[in-house]
């Protein structure tokens, strides 16, 4: 059981904060908020098909992350944050981008990082492999491995609205989408 610290009542739950397990954020489409549920599309560490679930260590990484996918389509209320959280005796591989050639970034074009999240996945010793951020380095985001055995102790802690300034919206129909 997690333990939690007390925070003002004005604040939702959500805000409290989790002591003994990892918390890890998502956004997600609205149809997709109730369960954690895994395409299989490709991504920069995963091959299609490698049902693998992708988070970030903070809400603003997971909308910068799920943001520049979404050329030219913005974000409404069909849009959800996804707390989910993951016990905190699983292990975690880590990728550094010292373990990574300088190509690592390039946007869509995936080859640096796919034969590592690739082996990651299919190995399954692991429950989450740690990697850099590709939209920012300093930041970490998580990939889970749906086939773990652990899996099933990931859990959905709390979903909310997604609720960005509507400026950003603005910003994301200038560029055509790819």
């Amino acid at each position: 059981m997690a333990a939690w610290i007390s925070w003002p009542k004005s604040w939702t739950s959500l805000h409290k904060v989790i002591l003994h397990n990892m918390l890890v954020y998502r956004i997600v489409h609205k149809m997709f908020s109730n369960s954690l549920f895994a395409s299989g599309m490709k991504g920069r560490w995963n091959s299609e098909g490698n049902k693998v679930l992708y988070s970030a260590e903070s809400i603003p990484l997971a909308f910068l992350e799920n943001m520049v996918r979404r050329q030219g389509v913005g974000f409404n209320d069909d849009f959800k944050i996804m707390y989910i959280e993951v016990p905190d005796h699983v292990a975690v591989d880590v990728i550094s981008i010292a373990d990574l050639p300088k190509s690592w970034r390039k946007p869509y074009d995936y080859n640096a990082c796919l034969p590592k999240g690739d082996a990651w996945f299919q190995e399954r010793k692991s429950l989450v492999l740690k990697v850099p951020s590709a939209v920012m380095p300093e930041a970490s985001n998580f990939v889970i491995n749906t086939l773990h055995l652990d899996f099933n102790q990931v859990k959905i802690a709390g979903v909310t609205n997604l609720m960005p300034d509507p400026r950003i919206e603005d910003i994301l129909k200038k560029y055509p989408r790819l």
